[in-house]
């Protein structure tokens, strides 16, 4: 099945810094090896004018995911720091995309790309009804955005050939793909656009 972009579309590219690579505070195994795919699909929606929405975590060092702050993550993506800065090699467009900063809050935490951030504003002020999602982690802020989007209406499509998982128990990532397509995720390879 092919999927034709259209004029509705957008695509989200999650949380892909430093801290989530291989070396970072927080990595996610592999993580550098779909820096080329989501590369891919930046340059085919620049190609075609679409918009894109780059989600980061944007933490205060007083975050209460962290570690010494209660939380249950190592310190990552602080604010201003090297570990927040997008992946190396990572596509940044100078036109039509925007940074969309969630965690900002120490005492609110944000899996989706959604909570806390003006994203579904930014999308439906674009006439956006279709998103595609790529990044990491698959079983945390990819499933956490896709489904956000989903429960706002939008119709969602999981670039699978662009997510990398964390994977603390075997399976999780696997569990994610399928919690998304229950909820009307559709997937979809790079070779599958038009």
């Amino acid at each position: 099945m092919k999927i034709r972009i259209t004029e509705r579309d957008a695509l989200i590219v999650v949380d892909m810094q430093k801290d989530f690579m291989p070396g970072g505070a927080l990595a996610v195994p592999d993580a550098d090896g779909i820096v080329s795919t989501v590369n891919a699909y930046i340059d085919h929606f620049v190609k075609l004018d679409r918009p894109i929405y780059f989600t980061r975590d944007w933490h205060p060092s007083t975050h209460l995911s962290f570690k010494q702050n209660g939380g249950i993550w190592p310190e990552h993506c602080r604010q201003d720091t090297e570990g927040a800065e997008f992946a190396e090699g990572l596509l940044l467009p100078s036109d039509n995309r925007f940074i969309i900063s969630k965690g900002v809050s120490e005492d609110f935490d944000a899996y989706s790309g959604f909570q806390g951030t003006p994203l579904e504003s930014l999308l439906l002020e674009r006439g956006i009804s279709r998103v595609f999602v790529s990044g990491v982690a698959t079983d945390y802020c990819v499933k956490h955005t896709l489904l956000g989007a989903e429960h706002l209406g939008f119709r969602t499509v999981l670039l699978e050939d662009a997510v990398k998982g964390v994977d603390l128990q075997p399976g999780d990532s696997e569990k994610a793909i399928d919690a998304m397509m229950q909820k009307g995720a559709v997937l979809c390879t790079f070779e599958e656009l038009v």
